[in-house]
């Protein structure tokens, strides 16, 4: 079997991430592992195994043929079976599949927010999946939706799953006192909800001022990081909050904070929440997605509604205050995800689906 990942850039990010994780995984299992990057390269470039093989596309426009037969020159050369576009990258295989009509598509949806997305890009996808041999999606309401909405039968869902990653070298510091650093991995955008997270420093830095912040993910410079920019200011909140961007020595960061927050009013199934587990870091999160699978409230963390200000201030200061009930959280964290959310159980699955394809 062969297998070929495709991904926007190589930024870091959740669907990314999973493009990477597939990508490396795949290369221990099947014949052929690959990844494109369509539009940009990124930090996570660097955790591509050798054993992958990687092709950069340079692709500049929506319609971008010159890059579709550059892909499909890939593919015919490496006699590969199927393509993985990840979120919006699906566009680039169908351009693929209608000039290279043998290879199938299998289009992977990270997206939490896809039921909302655009009538004219909802068309052009409806469109698209006419041509998908499969669809795996991150959560079960993207399932019922992909099942409804879009022209494939083939819907699976597959849980988001990661590993350690040691290559990486450490190269981010932190600021603030070391243990009481809270994490929030997150990029800058609207779904991911920064503005709570704000109101609860704000309360925080009145009961527990030493405890600090910290932002880590990608900046897209544009009106939401500016309001987030802006809010830190007017809170007086410079020495509490602390934006670091895109960083790629996520392990490093993760082990450098004591307590871990996600604060989306809307996810798939964050990559994050995984990585803070698989780390041993205890979390305080909203109750969206798919996060309720993983999540049992007072058990393995602590889980909060949409916009819940005081309870999600509660929850984290009960952490601030017990170094005993963060390792227990952090611990029992950790044995969910490696029970549930381990590769090789992802991909036994993922393969038997394939092959039933």
């Amino acid at each position: 079997m062969r297998i070929v990942q495709i991904i926007d850039s190589l930024e870091v990010g959740g669907a990314e991430k999973m493009a990477i994780n597939y990508a490396n995984a795949l290369s221990k299992r099947v014949d052929f592992s690959g990844l494109v990057a369509t539009r940009s390269e990124g930090h996570l470039k660097s955790q591509l195994h050798d054993s992958v093989s990687y092709l950069f596309l340079k692709k500049t426009k929506t319609l971008d043929f010159a890059a579709a037969f550059r892909l499909k020159k890939y593919c015919k050369m490496n006699k590969v079976d199927f393509l993985q576009p990840h979120s919006s990258s699906y566009f680039i295989a169908l351009l693929v599949k209608i000039i290279y009509p043998k290879i199938q598509i299998i289009w992977h949806d990270h997206n939490g927010l896809s039921e909302f997305i655009s009538t004219q890009k909802s068309l052009v996808l409806k469109m698209a999946s006419f041509f998908f041999k499969g669809i795996i999606v991150v959560n079960f309401k993207l399932k019922n939706w992909a099942e409804k909405e879009l022209n494939c039968k083939n819907v699976v869902y597959f849980p988001n799953f990661t590993n350690e990653v040691s290559a990486v070298k450490a190269e981010t510091i932190l600021k603030g006192v070391e243990g009481k650093r809270i994490l929030c991995l997150a990029n800058l955008r609207d779904q991911k909800n920064h503005f709570l997270l704000l109101e609860v420093a704000e309360k925080l830095k009145e009961s527990h001022p030493e405890w600090t912040f910290h932002l880590v993910g990608k900046d897209f410079e544009d009106e939401y990081s500016k309001q987030i920019a802006e809010l830190i200011v007017r809170k007086g909140l410079q020495n509490t909050v602390f934006i670091y961007g895109s960083k790629n020595d996520v392990v490093a960061i993760i082990n450098q904070s004591a307590i871990a927050i996600l604060t989306s009013k809307s996810e798939g199934l964050p990559v994050a929440l995984i990585e803070y587990g698989l780390y041993k870091k205890p979390v305080v999160t909203t109750n969206v997605g798919e996060i309720p699978l993983i999540i049992k409230n007072g058990i393995n963390g602590f889980m909060v509604g949409v916009n819940e200000v005081e309870a999600f201030y509660e929850y984290l200061v009960k952490l601030v205050k017990s170094e005993d009930l963060r390792i227990q959280l952090g611990n029992a964290l950790h044995q969910t995800i490696v029970e549930n959310h381990s590769e090789d159980g992802v991909l036994t699955n993922y393969l038997t689906w394939i092959k039933g394809l």
